[in-house]
């Protein structure tokens, strides 16, 4: 089987059950997908790849993404140094900062400044990762983190000496740190080319050039929601899910960059009222095909064809806001039978 575009394309890790993520992490590798990011939402972003690793040889395993805040540089070093040795060295620790209000509202976590915290966790994780791979000493001396560890060895093998670390981000802010201090950079699903393009790959190319090194690899991600037996099914879902992330008011300058500002109002009272139809109506068949690819699988490859040439690889994500275990099941299955490179 060709493959369905020039790069790469990387799938979502999720189940209803362990025995789903389980099997669905297999079927994407003999699908030849390149790699599975696993959110942090419903589940954490590290134990599905616990249960990923034993299900698969090959596939590349990453959080996508783990919160970065909510968590110490101790903690971020010590999961991201068991999965590696867990995939045998398939791992990528993918980290990104959230929003204020999650991190404040159902964490309890320090956010802001969000950039300088940023940097200095991915200094003292790395550091730390670094230090128990070797067995040493670690000093990562900051503001926000200033670690310092003493006579701790980790007896755990490590089958290299540091997984590689991404960033994700929706604004220039972070993705320029991304271009200076990440090993790759992880779109948002909700992000168009467009915005990509002319807002993120600069500020990537710019955080690169003030480091003095290339600019790091670049997934692009995109909704995705396949069906060649009902594409209207598949416009709605991934319509709720635009509309889901229309009603964060960090992404309001993405939103309102594409000419929806003034759709914002009536998307969040839908939202807030569960009125599901009516979210899909005010996002808007335009709004939805600038943010997300539905329809037949070869609608939604035509559509994935926009990132070849400006992303390294891509992230295909089903729809989740208001999807149950079977639709969930359904829109990966379908980004299978849509991107699969084997039979």
């Amino acid at each position: 089987m060709a493959p369905a575009l020039a790069i790469p394309v990387d799938g979502q890790l999720l189940g209803h059950d362990p025995a789903e993520v389980a099997r669905f992490a297999a079927e994407a590798e003999r699908a030849g997908l390149g790699r599975l990011w696993a959110p942090e939402l419903h589940r954490s972003a590290t134990v599905p790849l616990a249960i990923a690793a034993a299900a698969t040889e090959r596939i590349g395993l990453g959080t996508g993404i783990a919160l970065a805040f909510t968590r110490s540089p101790m903690v971020v070093a010590l999961e991201a140094l068991d999965l590696d040795e867990l995939s045998d060295g398939r791992f990528t620790l993918g980290l990104g900062a959230g929003v204020r209000r999650l991190n404040a509202s159902w964490h309890a976590a320090d956010y802001d400044p969000p950039v300088r915290r940023m940097r200095e966790l991915v200094a003292a994780a790395r550091e730390l990762m670094a230090a128990l791979a070797e067995g040493r000493d670690a000093r990562s001396p900051g503001s926000l983190y200033d670690i310092d560890v003493r006579g701790l060895r980790r007896p755990h093998p490590a089958p290299r000496p540091l997984p590689p670390v991404w960033l994700a981000a929706v604004l220039p802010g972070m993705t320029r740190l991304a271009g200076e201090v990440a090993d790759g950079f992880l779109d948002h699903p909700v992000t168009s080319p467009a915005w990509l393009a002319e807002r993120l790959v600069p500020a990537l190319e710019a955080g690169a050039e003030r480091a003095g090194r290339p600019p790091p690899e670049l997934s692009a991600a995109l909704i995705c929601a396949v069906s060649d037996d009902d594409p209207a099914a598949a416009r709605r879902a991934a319509a709720g899910t635009v509309g889901f992330y229309a009603t964060v008011r960090t992404y309001e300058e993405l939103f309102a960059g594409h000419g929806f500002g003034d759709r914002l109002g009536a998307i969040r009272r839908a939202f807030l009222a569960g009125d599901a139809d009516g979210l899909a109506e005010a996002v808007g068949e335009d709004m939805t095909d600038a943010f997300a690819a539905a329809g037949t699988a070869e609608q939604v490859r035509e559509r994935a064809r926009a990132y070849e040439g400006l992303a390294d690889r891509l992230w295909a994500t089903p729809p989740h806001h208001g999807q149950g275990p079977g639709d969930t099941a359904r829109w990966q299955r379908g980004i299978l039978e849509a991107f699969g490179t084997r039979a």
